[in-house]
């Protein structure tokens, strides 16, 4: 009697079993995912990584040592250094990739269109560029290979930007810059760039490498507005000011199901860390170019990062908005002295022109 039973509540066991994943096979054959959730990047060293060893010495540097110091970085990096133009220079074509440039966001103005319109503008100064080395496509070795095979290789370009004293770098951060003639600069960036766009090391870029009436696409870093709320990070509408809420004015309500299965979905918009993130505003209009102080003015007050923060600024890739005159390819040499200091769109107004224009009146 007893074996009869404990035989008949395996089998029950069993059937319940075998219902029971037939039961969730089917439930999760009827559910559909809409959301894709990209995994949060990385972090990786670049390529020109150098670890920094510094050794911190017991001896004191007089003061005579230090103006010692100055006079040998003023006699090493006094004369420039000659600039090498390509050997084999042809006019650009929209296949070609040129290079960007390192830019600092120092504030937002508005500008005025012949037509009386009023613009917004963004100002973005592009520091003192160099090109430190080029890698080719078959010598540059990226951290993380792709699985997919690359139809067209293109070459990397590190620039360097705002020159500083030498000392306050280590000597493994300084051997990048040993064969260039320029000295060693705060911040560094990698371009990609078709081969064709290649520089020598130590050729300078300014803000003639782009034309006014282009667009460029500018990558900043956003401000980190840190741990906000749904409504500003995601802005939610919230729950009425009364007729019954209680505690809720501010909160994001049902943030999941109970039905098929009772779990908040990957991807929900919930509170959390808002900003420091790197994103890109695409097809923005050069008005205006300044060749003394290198500064663009580009459209709109979107561009990422708050003032006096680094931006990177490339040709855009956007279809629609590609450059209809040929532009300076691999960049601007400089070859023409007489430059305007200030180049103007067409449709610009010039605070140097008059306001309003007097016409005689025909008998």
């Amino acid at each position: 009697m007893a074996l009869s039973l404990i035989f008949k509540q395996t089998c029950i066991k069993f059937l319940e079993d075998k219902f029971l994943g037939l039961s969730i096979q089917t439930c999760s054959a009827l559910q559909i995912r809409e959301k894709h959730v990209h995994p949060q990047p990385r972090l990786r060293n670049p390529t020109w990584f150098t670890k920094k060893n510094r050794v911190f010495h017991d001896d004191f540097v007089t003061s005579e040592n230090t103006k010692f110091i100055q006079e040998v970085l003023e006699d090493q990096y006094k004369t420039p250094t000659k600039i090498e133009l390509p050997e084999n220079t042809i006019q650009w074509t929209p296949g070609l990739r040129r290079t960007g440039v390192i830019a600092r966001k120092i504030g937002e103005l508005p500008m005025w269109l012949k037509n009386g319109k009023k613009i917004s503008t963004t100002l973005l100064q592009v520091l003192d560029n160099h090109v430190i080395k080029y890698y080719s496509p078959e010598e540059y070795d990226p951290p993380h290979k792709r699985a997919v095979k690359i139809k067209k290789k293109a070459g990397c370009l590190l620039i360097g930007a705002e020159a500083t004293d030498p000392t306050s770098f280590t000597k493994e951060y300084c051997n990048l810059f040993k064969n260039t003639g320029v000295m060693p600069k705060k911040y560094l960036a990698r371009f990609f760039i078709s081969p064709d766009a290649k520089l020598a090391p130590a050729t300078p870029i300014t803000a003639m490498h782009f034309a006014v009436g282009n667009y460029v696409d500018v990558r900043g870093k956003t401000k980190y507005r840190g741990f906000q709320g749904v409504m500003k990070r995601h802005g939610f509408k919230g729950m009425p000011a009364s007729h019954g809420v209680t505690k809720t004015h501010r909160r994001g309500g049902n943030i999941g199901g109970g039905g098929e299965k009772g779990r908040v979905w990957p991807g929900t918009k919930m509170p959390g860390h808002m900003g420091n993130r790197y994103r890109i505003a695409k097809g923005l209009k050069i008005w205006r170019i300044n060749t003394k102080y290198n500064v663009l003015w580009v459209s709109g007050i979107g561009v990422p990062g708050a003032t006096n923060s680094l931006v990177h600024i490339y040709d855009t890739n956007l279809p629609l908005r590609q450059p209809t005159k040929p532009l300076a390819f691999p960049t601007y040499f400089h070859l023409d002295s007489n430059v305007e200091e200030d180049i103007y769109d067409e449709s610009l107004h010039k605070f140097s022109d008059p306001t309003i224009m007097f016409e005689k009146e025909k008998n």
